[in-house]
């Protein structure tokens, strides 16, 4: 099994809260994590239709057969299982007695702040990072567009397979399926369009009004999907930077799409060499740097504090980070060659903020970290925020 990087804080979390519970898309990786994490606990699947009258009729009887905890994999299927747990964990009072999974954040988010409040600790998972394919000593990374066109789910990585066979099923049965059973959607043919469409602006400032005139769906119906397709980590809502600037500036969050594979399958690029020339190119690269870095806060238990910069006279950064009372800014840019003027908005917005500020450019390129005057240069073999040495 490739190591996760999670792995260390959910290890630490189990030594500190009653219950570990860990969320992310279908397919990312949290039940093989977990078994691996924790071999001594029973791995219980609770889509497992043999006990689902069980777990209905009598949830206290279906807990009590673990005394010790277990790994409870996909439990936002049984909301009211997790008031059962409560009580038992506050009778118990042990850390780490169970760890849970599941991949609707948004309802596993509903049932854990009603029943489990205090008592969890929630990690999110999502699909691999470079670090942790590519991390180890030997291990070669492949050209930018190979990378970005394979994506990241583990399933590919382990098995092998074809990535538009394998993501063409990934969207045909989980994503069909979870979001016609939430969202009782009727016409798939619909939501299959609003997800190309979607794909389509991945990177760029959401216009929901746009989506709606296209697909013929409502407002309010595209920002549901939206919704639950952010809550099943499957999209990203990058909020605009508002610091303490009086100036008037774009309030809309820009959206993304966070594995590059999926991106580029429901782009229709289905060979790397597509990709190479594909005029949105720059977007899914865009794309994966955000996903990276987004992976590495997650990984470390960190909030996503990860903003854009955008004001009404054309300046736009494509990262503005908080951490703590350091800012850091970053750009984004698919071109393996550097040119100086990458860095200009970076200097543009540093003085206009009037602070001290961290500054990064991320390139298309295979280049170790360097400096270029007050910048750092990371090519796409090192997307982090960890400090060049």
């Amino acid at each position: 099994m490739i190591p996760r990087l999670l792995g260390k804080k959910l290890l630490q979390w189990s030594q500190e809260y009653p219950v570990v519970t860990v969320t992310g898309p279908r397919q990312s990786g949290k039940s093989t994590l977990c078994k691996y994490l924790f071999p001594g606990k029973p791995y219980v699947n609770l889509e497992d239709l043999s006990l689902r009258y069980l777990i209905r009729e009598d949830p206290r009887g279906f807990l009590e057969r673990y005394p010790e905890g277990a790994v409870f994999d996909e439990v936002q299927r049984f909301p009211a299982l997790c008031s059962y747990l409560q009580v038992l964990v506050d009778t118990l009072d042990r850390p780490g007695l169970f760890i849970l999974t599941g991949s609707s954040q948004f309802e596993l988010m509903e049932t854990l702040s009603q029943s489990l409040a205090g008592r969890t600790a929630i990690g999110r998972l999502l699909p691999f990072s470079v670090p942790e394919l590519y991390g180890s000593p030997g291990a070669t990374i492949p050209p930018l567009d190979d990378l970005l066109y394979t994506g990241f789910f583990p399933r590919i990585h382990d098995k092998r397979l074809n990535p538009t066979e394998a993501l063409s099923f990934y969207v045909a049965t989980y994503l069909e399926r979870d979001i016609r059973q939430i969202l009782h959607i009727k016409d798939w043919t619909k939501f299959d369009l609003f997800l190309r469409l979607l794909a389509g602006r991945s990177g760029q400032v959401l216009n929901v009004q746009s989506l709606s005139n296209e697909t013929g769906m409502s407002h309010h119906t595209i920002t549901g999907w939206i919704g639950v397709l952010e809550q099943s980590g499957l999209v990203y809502r990058l909020k605009p930077y508002f610091g303490n600037l009086g100036k008037r500036l774009v309030k809309s969050p820009k959206l993304y799409l966070l594995d590059s594979g999926l991106l580029c399958y429901l782009l229709s690029i289905y060979d790397p060499k597509i990709l190479s020339l594909h005029p949105l190119r720059g977007q899914v690269f865009e794309s994966f740097v955000v996903a990276e870095l987004l992976k590495e806060r997650y990984n470390q238990g960190l909030p996503d504090t990860l903003y854009y910069y955008r004001d009404q006279k054309g300046l736009e950064v494509d990262l503005v980070i908080e951490e703590g009372s350091t800012l850091t800014l970053g750009e984004i840019k698919s071109s393996a060659t550097f040119h100086p003027d990458f860095v200009s908005p970076l200097d543009t917005l540093g003085k206009t903020l009037q602070r001290p500020c961290r500054k990064i450019l991320f390139l298309g390129s295979r280049d170790r970290p360097y400096r270029f005057r007050d910048c750092e240069v990371r090519g796409y073999t090192d997307v982090s925020l960890c400090t060049v040495g």
